[in-house]
């Protein structure tokens, strides 16, 4: 049997850990943060059209300091005895009363100061979900918890060039509104490219009533959800079994933001959906024919 090898202290690891002393670091806080994104329909206008709908977000008002009163992402601190994906899945349910969800992992933030509290590093999860299968309620520490309508706009761009590259700074404001509340704020993106050197980064110019800096964590979830529903089939989430390709558009236009060709987006879908002879029949609407996830997609 090889002997076990030594540090230059002559220890062996299993010396080494028994002498190892964890308080010489000092260990910050580590928290989950939860972007859980829908599509819901909005009141109809006219029943020769479809309804229109929304892109919206769940957020929870905090019942305590700091940010008392003002909205942020459903999330809290991971215990030693969990995995990150485990205290997701937990604070999820305990703050909104959501279970059983699929969360991808999104992104983690470590800036020194972003928690007036202490040190925090906070991992970010996103789902896209179908709210009218849920039902959501306020739990533990949140006073309560809404779905909000969000809408983004950019606002201006400066372009730079430098001795190695170049330096493009965005702003881009947020907007979150119901039936009660608006909040809104304002990112500046700074992304600086340097040769094959690419840095991005997010600092909140104002923001009101969102608190942290999940107002940055937020747009950046956008960019990505838009980004994902262009080669993943996360917008099929939101569709029942049976849906028309107009209702499967008019899903990735609230996601996107945009209007699209419907002849340029049946070809962008057409290998994601299976035809189905069924067709759907109503006042006011020609019948259109219903299609379904196709399953092997890839």
């Amino acid at each position: 049997m090889n002997p076990s090898p030594t540090n230059k202290e002559g220890l062996t690891e299993e010396q080494f850990l028994q002498r190892y002393d964890a308080s010489q670091f000092e260990r910050p806080s580590v928290t989950v943060d939860m972007l859980i994104f829908t599509v819901a329909e909005e009141l109809e206008p006219n029943y020769r059209k479809l309804s229109p709908k929304s892109l919206q977000i769940l957020l929870v008002k905090r019942a305590d300091h700091p940010y008392m009163g003002q909205w942020a992402l459903p999330g809290g601190f991971v215990s030693p005895d969990e995995s990150l994906e485990e205290a997701a899945l937990r604070e999820l349910w305990t703050e909104t009363n959501i279970d059983n969800i699929y969360l991808e992992q999104l992104y983690t933030w470590g800036e020194v100061n972003r928690d007036p509290r202490t040190r925090v590093i906070s991992t970010s999860y996103m789902a896209l979900v179908d709210s009218e299968a849920l039902e959501v309620r306020a739990g533990d520490d949140a006073e309560d918890a809404k779905w909000f309508r969000i809408e983004d706009k950019w606002l201006r761009e400066n372009r730079m060039a430098t001795e190695s590259g170049t330096i493009t700074e965005k702003w881009v404001e947020l907007r979150f509104w119901n039936e009660a509340e608006e909040l809104s704020a304002t990112i500046k993106i700074t992304r600086t490219v340097s040769g094959r050197i690419v840095r991005e980064e997010r600092e909140i110019v104002e923001t009101n009533q969102v608190a942290f800096d999940h107002a940055k964590i937020i747009q950046y979830a956008l960019e990505r959800l838009r980004n994902k529903i262009e080669y993943t089939d996360i917008a099929f989430a939101l569709m029942p079994e049976l849906f028309t390709l107009t209702e499967l558009q008019q899903v990735y236009e609230v996601i996107l933001g945009k209007e699209l060709l419907a002849a340029a987006f049946r070809r962008k879908v057409a290998d994601k959906v299976i035809e189905t002879n069924h067709y759907r029949k109503h006042a006011g609407h020609r019948p259109s024919k219903y299609y379904r996830f196709n399953p092997e997609w890839t």
